[in-house]
């Protein structure tokens, strides 16, 4: 048996639906928007940007969502999410879904957006604005085998009653497969990743004590309320 100097961290995972089994997250991929945000905007001819966060970014999509420290700018942003059941590297996309994905949740990509802007006026990295506790709120995944590979399904995403954002998954700019391509061709796709395929128009801030409540038809809803500020 290997000895550690330390007990190893339990693994995060995320709930089934419909199943006691948890799914074991091994990463998180994020994706840059993904959705054309104007009616005029041109369709991208390159593929989007992507960063990653941590596996303990990932929590429960339900009760409090902590406030972070060192932000006055928290923004939501809903997105799905492609759960990752068999890696691989160079992946056809012809084969990304029925090959390689296990399943879909809804998920909310959290972030600190004026660290992002302090990021992107100096060059430097995301993580700061993207990869800290708890920015990564889950559902529990339904299983591909129940849910098919959708190509369609509002998706959308209120605060306190009022609806901030509304697309549908019809309209991502790079399908969940090429998706899946692209990454698999930059790094090896690992069982258990999770990839957040981007979001649409309508991101805005939260203030603690805001009611969030979102979902992706067929896939699963969300509530949470943003809990205190920090002092």
């Amino acid at each position: 048996m290997m000895e550690l100097v330390f007990p190893a961290m339990m693994p995060t995972t995320v709930s089934v639906s419909g199943n006691d089994a948890r799914f074991p997250v091994s990463r998180v991929f994020c994706i840059g928007r993904n959705y054309r945000w104007t009616a005029d905007e041109p369709a991208p001819t390159e593929m989007p940007a992507w960063f990653m966060k941590p596996a303990t970014a990932v929590m429960p999509a339900h009760g409090v969502l902590p406030y972070p420290p060192e932000t006055t700018a928290f923004c939501h942003e809903i997105e799905l999410v492609a759960a990752i059941g068999k890696g691989g590297r160079n992946i056809d996309p012809a084969d990304a879904e029925s090959q390689h994905v296990w399943g879909y949740a809804v998920g909310l990509d959290m972030t600190r957006r004026d660290l992002q802007q302090q990021a992107k006026r100096v060059g430097g990295p995301w993580e700061p604005s993207k990869a800290f506790d708890h920015s990564a709120p889950c559902t529990p995944i339904v299983p591909a085998s129940v849910c098919g590979h959708p190509r369609q399904g509002a998706l959308w995403l209120a605060v306190n009653g009022v609806e901030r954002q509304r697309a549908d998954i019809s309209g991502l700019s790079w399908s969940v497969p090429a998706l899946i391509a692209m990454l698999s061709r930059s790094v090896e796709l690992m069982p258990g990743d999770l990839i957040y395929t981007g979001t649409p128009v309508g991101v805005s801030t939260l203030q603690p004590g805001d009611r969030i409540t979102a979902g992706i038809t067929g896939i699963g809803e969300l509530a949470m309320t943003v809990g205190p500020a920090e002092s």
